[in-house]
């Protein structure tokens, strides 16, 4: 499922135009954004948690050459997935 088939779900369970349900998931996804920005993390029960991780630097290796590289470290966004979402997929 992509982003315009998201928003066309969207509109049809809330009974909302396409417009309104994209600037919705818009809305959503910003919020999401900004607060991992900030160094937080955003919860929504039974779908599951996103959250800010560091990923230390580390040595790595040029695929083309194979000379050793720096890889700095860096911010990554994690998901953990929620008990009712894991429930839902088994």
């Amino acid at each position: 499922m992509n982003k315009s088939e998201l928003i066309e779900h969207i509109a049809q369970q809330a009974d909302i135009s396409k417009a309104a349900a994209g600037r919705a998931l818009d809305a959503v996804i910003g919020g999401v954004s900004t607060t991992l920005k900030k160094g937080g993390s955003v919860s929504l029960v039974g779908f599951g948690t996103f959250a800010v991780s560091t990923r230390a630097a580390r040595t790595g290796r040029n695929p083309r050459t194979g000379d050793a590289i720096k890889i700095k470290k860096a911010k990554v966004p994690k998901f953990r997935p929620g008990k009712a979402l894991k429930d839902a997929l088994n």
